[in-house]
């Protein structure tokens, strides 16, 4: 429940970005084109989103005659989870990771690589898919792509306010400094907001599949064995589409984030712990 409300505050800040970019800009009426914009790139993502990330990593769709192992597997969970039967894809990547898209679930999909089915046993990538589904239940994919896109328009609109200068509500032109300080500041901003969603839902999700799986202790064990091989083999189209980090179970670049407040998922070992504590509860 918290973090929900957490979710839903930090989009409320994103949206106020938003809107004081496009105040600054051209005064309200500039307000009001930024959140048309805005609303634009939501719904080009809403519909196609996943088709693009999947064509990004060159997924492959699987049924239960190609691969009988993971289809059956998600099949399998997806009744456990009360979910529509997702589509399921391979990725052919040696560094293991996993991920889910989709606008719901009606629409969903799930991609694992080659590299996790070859290092997890069946209970740790049971573990695993269920942490996908549970990124489905809660439409944490649809919050993620709706922050990334207005993160990624935040940054747009203040590089043109950088160049081109804006207006205040009188029609005025802006202050040079205040446009200069919100054309650097907003991106950061708009980016430390989009990393917050996005470990707030891991946190989610770890719960979730715990659920779904009805064995915390298996994704604990799968988080510990991908953080300790993924960082050192390298996902290359994470690496060409930084954007699609946060959807990943465990972020996929080795150096492309910092700690702290820029990482896009939480510290592995507190997931894990959180986790290891729900299965003595339990």
């Amino acid at each position: 429940m918290f973090n929900w409300l957490k979710t839903s505050i930090l989009m409320a800040a994103i949206m106020a970005l938003f809107g004081v970019i496009g105040a600054m800009l051209g005064g309200k009426s500039g307000m009001l084109l930024a959140l048309l914009l805005g609303g634009g790139m939501n719904l080009f993502s809403y519909w196609f989103s996943d088709k693009m990330v999947l064509r990004m990593y060159n997924a492959q769709e699987v049924d239960a005659t190609s691969s009988p192992y993971l289809y059956n597997m998600v099949a399998d969970l997806a009744r456990r989870a009360q979910l529509p039967m997702p589509r399921v894809y391979l990725i052919n990547e040696v560094q293991p990771n996993a991920f889910a898209t989709g606008r719901n679930p009606e629409h969903a999909a799930v991609a694992a690589t080659a590299g996790i089915i070859q290092l997890l046993s069946e209970r740790e990538l049971r573990g695993v898919m269920a942490h996908e589904l549970a990124h489905v239940k809660h439409r944490d994919i649809l919050i993620s792509t709706i922050s990334a896109t207005m993160a990624g328009a935040i940054s747009a609109l203040a590089n043109f306010a950088m160049f081109f200068g804006g207006r205040d509500s009188e029609g005025r032109p802006a202050n040079p400094i205040a446009g200069i300080l919100v054309a650097l500041l907003a991106p950061l901003a708009a980016s430390l907001i989009q990393m917050a969603i996005s470990r707030a839902r891991e946190y989610e999700a770890d719960r979730g599949g715990a659920e779904i799986s009805g064995d915390p202790g298996a994704l604990a064990s799968a988080l510990e064995k991908i953080h300790a091989y993924a960082h050192g083999i390298p996902l290359a189209a994470a690496e060409a589409h930084p954007e699609t980090a946060q959807m990943m179970i465990m972020n996929p670049l080795s150096g492309g984030t910092l700690a702290g407040l820029f990482a896009t998922h939480p510290p592995t070992e507190e997931r894990v712990a959180r986790l290891r504590a729900l299965a003595r509860g339990r």
